[in-house]
């Protein structure tokens, strides 16, 4: 009698085993996957929005450009084309938050150094000072590897157009003039299509970590 209970004991068991491996599969299959955002100007904080498309709400993406690089090599849109960036802005000489957002960048392109759809782009917001020779002084410093990441120069005018028009990186105050100066810590993360698909503070460890976990849920996109 024993014996006959023990065997529909493991056979319990052994159905509820079955059980949990067929409901953990459902849930895997039915689970909705991770989607992040598509940022428009107007889903934005409006300081950080230009007035002309403040209200925005759709077809934002990353305007054409012509700039520099430590190398002395043009980079345009069609360096980035079908490939995931992370973008931002910076100087050379800065000794405040910039040398932390660059210690983030060398983190990420470890990270990303044998991805072929991933790649960086860090525009200097001081050109008249970052020439071709500084930036590449600055890359070697910061162990750049030339074909994952940009450091780029050029018209200082088209480069403020594109943190405040483009990226929606900083405060919209200025004209990229002499004397307008762009200081922001925001790191974004581009998709194949040039639209913006994330917002990270570049000087907490925490957003880095987070970046690298969009970077890898945008992976996963249809393009």
């Amino acid at each position: 009698m024993l014996g006959f209970f023990k065997g529909y004991k493991y056979i319990g068991m052994t159905l509820a085993v079955l059980s949990v491996i067929i409901i953990s599969i459902f849930y895997t299959i039915l689970k909705p996957k991770a989607v992040l955002p598509i940022y428009q100007p107007a889903m934005v904080n409006y300081e950080m929005v230009d007035s002309t498309i403040q209200h925005q709400r759709k077809y934002h993406k990353i305007a054409d450009f012509s700039l520099t690089n430590q190398n002395g090599q043009t980079i345009t849109q069609d360096t980035y084309k079908d490939k995931i960036y992370v973008a931002d802005f910076f100087f050379t000489t800065c000794q405040t938050i910039c040398p932390i957002m660059t210690d983030h960048m060398a983190q990420i392109q470890k990270e990303i150094k044998n991805d072929n759809e991933v790649m960086l782009l860090s525009h200097t917001v001081t050109p008249e000072i970052d020439s071709v020779a500084q930036l590449k002084k600055y890359a070697l410093k910061k162990g750049v590897i030339d074909n994952k990441w940009n450091l780029v120069t050029g018209d200082k005018k088209q480069i403020y157009q594109l943190a405040r028009k483009s990226y929606l990186a900083v405060k919209t105050d200025g004209d990229g003039g002499p004397f307008d100066m762009i200081h922001t810590e925001n790191f974004m993360l581009i998709d194949k299509k040039r639209q913006i698909r994330g917002f990270y503070d570049g000087t907490k460890a925490e957003d880095i970590e987070r970046l690298l976990s969009d970077i890898a849920i945008l992976k996963q996109e249809k393009s």
